[in-house]
């Protein structure tokens, strides 16, 4: 089995760091995984038991250039990691990565038996609340039994899993100078917007407000209405389509980096993936 490690960092968070140790904790080992806390004011969650935590000073900035340093932090971080592992992944709190269940493989399991690139990205599934036909999310119980439908965005297909010391560029959406592969059984579940509670909740936290986010978490919050209006197709049908799109359209702008699909598509999640999460 290959030496895997897992990295986030994280501020004011209120419910996705118990259970991103609890999904990666369990699949790596809580002692594979690296917590960067942002500030010394940040207090962990009950279950952080055996994970390694570094605690950062909280410096502010605006919202693009933190997202910069932030890329830069965790890729020097990673590098330094390689000297004990073989693998690094590295997410945002609210990024799940699974493999698809149809084979039985827990993440350790698939990426040890294959042969990697430099960098993989798993499909990016942008999960939302349906206001028609979902309520608010219970916590304590598995997001994706409590939700069934995801915008396929291209902006989650990133470059999460290395093998060898690269440097990411801004958000972790690409990394520098070099090319991307997604895989055809890897999925990234992203859950910032899982409730429209609590996602929109997030526009009064005072330290996202006195840096800049408000604009960006008003253009997120549009997924509730694309979620809710759409005519959700069949996922496992446009999942192979997704990928080739993103795969061979590319921004003019940023070549290593998979364009986004017109139409703002959403597929309903298969029920193969209920309760992972």
């Amino acid at each position: 089995m290959k030496r895997i490690c897992a990295l986030t960092t994280v501020r004011n968070d209120q419910i996705f760091l118990s259970k991103w140790i609890e999904h990666y904790g369990g699949a790596l080992g809580r002692e594979n995984l690296f917590v960067i806390l942002d500030g010394h004011d940040q207090q962990p969650p009950e279950n952080v038991q055996g994970v390694n935590l570094l605690r950062l000073p909280h410096q502010p900035l605006e919202r693009v250039p933190a997202m910069r340093r932030r890329a830069r932090v965790m890729s020097k971080i990673a590098c330094g990691l390689y000297h004990y592992f073989d693998i690094a992944i590295a997410t945002d709190v609210d990024e799940f990565i699974v493999v698809d269940p149809q084979l039985d493989l827990d993440l350790r399991g698939y990426l040890s038996s294959r042969r990697l690139p430099p960098s993989l990205s798993a499909l990016g599934l942008d999960v939302g609340q349906h206001l028609r036909a979902e309520d608010p999310l219970d916590p304590s119980l598995p997001f994706l039994a409590q939700r069934q439908f995801a915008h396929v965005s291209s902006r989650y297909t990133k470059p999460c899993i290395t093998t060898r010391p690269l440097t990411w560029g801004s958000g972790m959406h690409r990394i520098k100078g070099r090319n991307f592969r997604i895989d055809a059984n890897l999925f990234l579940f992203h859950f910032g917007m899982v409730d429209y509670q609590l996602a929109t909740g997030k526009t009064l936290d005072r330290d996202r407000l006195a840096t800049g986010w408000q604009g960006h978490l008003s253009r997120r919050e549009k997924l509730f209405e694309i979620i809710t209006q759409a005519d959700a197709c069949d996922g496992d049908a446009y999942f192979p389509i997704a990928r080739r799109y993103q795969t061979w359209h590319r921004p003019i702008y940023a070549w290593n980096k998979p364009g986004m699909i017109p139409g703002d598509p959403v597929v309903r999640i298969p029920e193969r993936f209920r309760g992972l999460l």
